[in-house]
């Protein structure tokens, strides 16, 4: 099985570019949804996040507040650290997982979507990563239109590599610019390459 890593930087089209490859017949894990799941009541992670960040990160109904978590640790690097620390090695766990089953399945190709795959030096797992960009102007306008504001932006962008690295370090590149068409074919044709 051909196993590929997608990466890119926030609000540049990762999850368009998985929708495609959906569509293209290639089986895609998001660690997104997998770190979604591993905030659900009744998850260790939950647990351990209650603990160390208190109360103040959580909704009166005893779920996540994700809004009041992603400020206290975009604001602060530590805090950050901490919060990867309880969930990395659990998202890791899970994808891995699920590739191992379409393995066993004889599935011939698989996409691993990890926002931060080379921050966490997961490059090692894939056969070839691809990396979806798009220009400084459009990620602004992207994440303006999801609500976050300029501050907002500035440190979630900061706490990433900065995807001219990604972009350096991976095998191919996704311009995501433009008509979502374009997208689809420059996934299309990398995936007839591999």
């Amino acid at each position: 099985m051909k196993l590929l890593g997608l990466t890119g930087g926030v609000g540049m089209g990762k999850s368009t570019a998985a929708g495609f490859l959906l569509q293209l017949g290639v089986r895609v894990v998001d660690t997104d949804e997998i770190a979604h799941q591993l905030v659900q009541p009744g998850q260790s992670a939950l647990a351990e996040i209650r603990q160390e960040f208190g109360c103040a990160v959580f909704l009166t109904d005893g779920s996540l507040n994700r809004a009041a978590l992603a400020e206290k640790v975009f604001a602060d690097e530590t805090a950050r650290q901490k919060l990867e620390a309880i969930l990395h090695s659990r998202i890791r766990e899970r994808w891995s997982a699920q590739v191992e089953s379409w393995r066993k399945e004889n599935i011939p190709m698989a996409v691993v979507v990890i926002p931060l795959l080379f921050e966490t030096q997961a490059e090692t797992a894939f056969d070839k990563i691809i990396c979806v960009a798009c220009s400084p102007q459009s990620q602004h306008e992207r994440l303006l239109a999801r609500g976050w504001s300029g501050d907002q932006i500035a440190r979630r962008i900061a706490a990433q590599l900065p995807v001219e690295q990604k972009m350096a370090r991976s095998h191919f590149v996704v311009w995501s610019e433009g008509l979502p068409e374009v997208t689809r074919r420059q996934l299309a044709e990398i995936i007839g390459k591999i």
